[in-house]
């Protein structure tokens, strides 16, 4: 027993020496840290001073509100683009004028054919027919480029002029 604790003495010095510098090593260590700690928390109150919330946690919670709402908007959105895009290819959009002299007498071209057509060629064709008596203006309708009622030459220019537009 006495050999160990001779061991143990002559060691001492060591050990003592070793704990010393773990000690000063710790010391150093927590003063680096805390001045860490306190550039953060400056950091921290500088960031949350023009925020008008007490701390990070009600910012985060706003915040995550405020997304919630902003990806409702965005979904509603999305919901009335699609509905936007069912609507569009059936909207008479496509318009075809063809101006004629329809009685081939002296004057100009008084006479019209305008066509008004969607993507899928329907709508109507409107046609005014001018002459030294007056005036007369036909309506036709149209599915598909087609009427049930007999087409003249310009009323069917007009709807391919019409359907050239995009």
């Amino acid at each position: 027993m006495r050999e160990w604790n001779d061991l143990i003495f002559e060691q001492l010095v060591w050990i003592v020496g070793g704990f010393v510098l773990l000690i000063l090593w710790m010391l150093i260590w927590n003063l680096i840290q805390g001045s860490k700690l306190r550039k953060m928390k400056r950091r921290y109150e500088l960031m949350m001073k023009g925020a008008g919330v007490q701390d990070l946690e009600t910012l985060l919670i706003d915040l995550k509100m405020q997304q919630d709402k902003i990806e409702d908007v965005q979904e509603e959105q999305r919901q009335q683009l699609t509905q936007i895009q069912k609507w569009m290819p059936m909207q008479k959009s496509k318009i075809g004028i063809k101006r004629y002299n329809a009685f081939g007498e002296k004057g100009n071209d008084l006479s019209f054919s305008i066509a008004i057509i969607n993507d899928q060629q329907d709508g109507v064709v409107l046609t005014g027919l001018y002459n030294r008596d007056g005036s007369f203006v036909y309506a036709k309708g149209l599915e598909k480029g087609e009427s049930p009622h007999a087409l003249s030459p310009e009323e069917r220019e007009a709807i391919a002029l019409a359907g050239l537009k995009k």
